[in-house]
């Protein structure tokens, strides 16, 4: 059995998907790229590095991308102080750590982001361990964090929780399940399409069901 968890900060502990969304989309339009927000929100779980391409194509990320990236960190710098934990979320680390656990972070975002949610998670003395953008070089869906988060965790006998479909596939990249939240916008369909073992619409259901996930060691 899985003898740690990996927990995805952005969408799965912390509310912030829709935050970057709407960084993300001033960020185009401050470019005068339009690229509509719900298209936007499709590609959010895929790292900075990548997201522009990703969500508009090569030539946009060639001729704008190192400005909407400057701008995006710019915009959610803001936006971040409106952001916060889900309800269960530290709890989630608790019971991991209850069931003898070890539970590492695993986020890819710069340092000063990192720390603001580790201080909204108050989980510094719970976790055993994090990560941030210096342990990747390719984010998500590559599976570097992944990859990061196994090597802080001693272990490859581990589960994701995470909340969009990149996370999975990074994830099944890596070897390793997913248990997936609706929190992140995406639909149980589509989370169960790209391969996760299990999906629940809040932290407070998955700790309720835990018993029943590879989580439960």
């Amino acid at each position: 059995m899985p003898t740690a968890a990996l927990l995805d900060i952005d969408g799965t502990l912390v509310d912030t998907n829709y935050h970057h969304t709407i960084a993300w989309y001033r960020s185009f339009r401050q470019a005068e790229v339009f690229v509509p927000m719900w298209w936007l929100h499709r590609h959010i779980g895929i790292g900075s590095d990548q997201f522009v391409e990703y969500a508009a194509g090569k030539q946009v990320a060639e001729e704008h991308g190192d400005q909407l990236k400057a701008a995006h960190t710019a915009h959610y710098s803001i936006l971040i102080e409106e952001t916060a934990p889900f309800p269960g979320a530290r709890d989630l680390v608790a019971d991991l750590k209850d069931r003898g656990r070890t539970v590492v972070l695993a986020s890819s975002a710069a340092a000063h982001e990192l720390d603001h949610y580790l201080d909204q998670l108050d989980a510094r003395d719970l976790a055993d361990d994090w990560t941030s953008s210096a342990d990747v070089e390719a984010t998500k869906p590559n599976p570097d964090l992944i990859e990061a988060g196994l090597e802080k965790a001693g272990t490859r006998e581990a589960v994701l929780v995470g909340d969009t479909i990149w996370d999975i596939e990074a994830a099944g990249k890596a070897g390793i399940e997913t248990v997936a939240l609706l929190t992140g916008g995406f639909s149980e369909a589509e989370l169960r399409d790209a391969g996760a073992v299990a999906v629940y619409d809040s932290l407070e259901k998955l700790r309720a069901d835990i018993g029943s996930t590879p989580l439960a060691g």
